[in-house]
């Protein structure tokens, strides 16, 4: 790394960084994955160690064949981590991890707690607590970081099971809950109907809570749906939505109403949303160029393989951002994260 790089990344270190988008499921150390996974007697495919670490993550630097294959492996991880002990432990070490080897300072972790009840079988709220428990004792032990839980809807979920995951954010939002997502496999062929969240976008928004939706990162509908999430659902933060830098209108609707992008360079890249590092470049360039804005993000650095220093260093080192720029996207993590923003319920009002 060139030292004038590595002084860039020292600087963002000792500022503090922020992610804001990394989910739980990529988020452990494969060493304590295995371990859970034997403590609750979890039949794995493998016997060593190692064959399972590469089972967790994407171990070739080359990547994996798309979204689906990424999916593959959080039906692991979602597994492993479904009983309160493991959700409780794993979101502990996730924000202690976080915090001693990358210096994360403000950070949010997400997750979709019906994937992790074994289809019913655990109380959902038991999880839900159990996840809580895991923030309050890192909170503890680590009181430099400020953190709070999403949780997560499903694509594929109906709309009464994400009615309920939005119910239980509300319920929970003064302790610790901070946000909602959706994510999952999408419709193929075809487009989700994000228009239908508004009633559960609203519901959390009146529990003071924050929103961000996944979009924008695949798919030949991607580019349209960005558009629709802006315009029927007013999301506070947009996961990914990478495919806004080929379109000047969508990019001038991001810059209108402010939304902020979470920008997952590594992951983008093995999973082939992004082509190869001249298109990241490109779509990172073209977002500063016109005034889009964005934080970076891991998406899981355990999976991935990565760290949210790396993901900074590699923009450095292909021009995509200036030290000064970094600097100020690492801020604007800060600045836009819903753990900092309290709402009325987390305030007690």
């Amino acid at each position: 790394m060139p030292a004038r790089h590595a002084a860039a990344i020292s600087e963002l270190r000792a500022d503090g960084l922020a992610d804001l988008h990394t989910h739980l499921g990529g988020s452990v150390d494969s060493a304590v994955m295995w371990t859970l996974a034997h403590e609750q007697g979890i039949a794995l495919p493998v016997d060593d160690y190692w064959d399972f670490d590469r089972l967790v993550t994407i171990a070739d630097p080359r990547g994996i064949e798309g979204l689906p294959a990424l999916d593959a492996i959080y039906q692991w991880t979602e597994l492993i981590q479904s009983s309160p002990l493991a959700v409780e432990r794993s979101v502990h070490w996730a924000i202690g991890g976080a915090y001693r080897r990358q210096n994360i300072t403000t950070l949010e972790i997400r997750f979709n707690p019906m994937k992790r009840n074994r289809g019913g079988e655990r109380d959902l709220d038991h999880i839900i607590m159990a996840a809580i428990r895991g923030l309050d004792r890192a909170s503890l032990e680590y009181p430099r970081v400020r953190a709070g839980l999403i949780l997560m809807m499903d694509r594929t979920f109906s709309s009464e099971q994400n009615e309920v995951i939005v119910q239980k954010a509300a319920r929970y939002a003064a302790r610790g809950i901070v946000g909602v997502d959706i994510a999952g496999p999408r419709p193929q062929p075809g487009r989700y109907p994000y228009a239908d969240l508004a009633d559960r976008v609203a519901e959390a928004r009146a529990a003071g809570l924050g929103v961000t939706i996944h979009v924008g990162e695949e798919g030949e509908e991607g580019l349209a749906e960005i558009g629709e999430v802006v315009e029927d659902l007013r999301p506070d933060r947009i996961g990914h939505g990478i495919l806004a830098a080929g379109d000047e209108g969508t990019m001038a609707l991001l810059r209108e109403t402010g939304v902020v992008l979470e920008i997952c360079p590594t992951s983008n890249l093995l999973t082939k949303a992004l082509a190869d590092e001249a298109a990241l470049h490109d779509t990172v360039r073209t977002f500063i160029d016109r005034g889009v804005r964005f934080t970076i993000a891991t998406d899981g650095p355990e999976m991935m393989r990565t760290r949210l220093t790396d993901e900074f260093e590699l923009l450095l080192r292909l021009g995509a951002l200036t030290a000064e720029q970094a600097r100020a996207v690492n801020a604007l993590g800060h600045e836009t994260a819903f753990c900092l923003s309290p709402s009325p319920a987390r305030r007690g009002a």
